[in-house]
């Protein structure tokens, strides 16, 4: 089985109901074309620990693994919204939901407190954790879904490029661009 691409859908687009929607559907048509692996960001649910931070200032730790658990919550709404999508936490869950033809959309805080490899920081964000979890699970190529108006790789947080691999193909996009992702997979096919 070829390795499936991962798609990191940012936290900023639950902002907008109906662009997060026009996303989930999106992502479930993709889904049927190509084998895909969802990183949620951490939305509202990140946002409201950075607040809390704020207001109490918690030790890195804490409020990195808070934060990391509202990727866990992101996912299980995403998995709400996405067609025929559940919510897994690591690789094994992957792997038996592409077996089945389901897309799987990762809540990623037990793998990521298992290996714990990752600076507890507001620097590391989910872009970075996206691109390191790409890498565990040998991904040929990400895709940033961002709440942007225009594309480009200056978008990531500033650990992104130490944790990204080489090899990697990565496309950073607005809600928009998922309608390209399929000819740019093919445009980039190694095989």
């Amino acid at each position: 089985m070829k390795p499936p691409l991962v798609l990191k859908v940012g936290g900023s687009l639950a902002a907008d109901p109906v662009v997060l929607r026009r996303v989930s559907e999106s992502i479930g048509r993709l889904g049927t074309e190509v084998s895909l692996v969802i990183v949620p960001g951490g939305g509202p649910f990140a946002d409201a620990v950075r607040e809390v931070d704020g207001r109490y200032t918690l030790p890195a730790t804490t409020a990195h693994w808070m934060a990391i658990l509202g990727m866990d919550q992101f996912g299980h709404m995403l998995a709400a919204l996405i067609p025929n999508s559940e919510v897994v936490t690591d690789q094994s869950g992957i792997v038996s939901a592409l077996e089945r033809g389901v897309i799987p959309v990762l809540a990623p805080s037990r793998w990521l407190s298992a290996a714990d490899e990752v600076p507890h920081s507001w620097d590391v964000t989910s872009d970075s954790l996206a691109a390191y979890l790409a890498t565990l699970i040998g991904a040929e190529r990400l895709v940033l879904v961002k709440a942007v108006e225009r594309e480009g790789d200056e978008l990531v947080d500033p650990y992104f490029r130490r944790v990204l691999p080489a090899g990697i193909a990565l496309r950073v996009t607005g809600p928009d661009g998922l309608a390209s992702i399929g000819r740019w997979i093919r445009e980039t096919d190694p095989a």
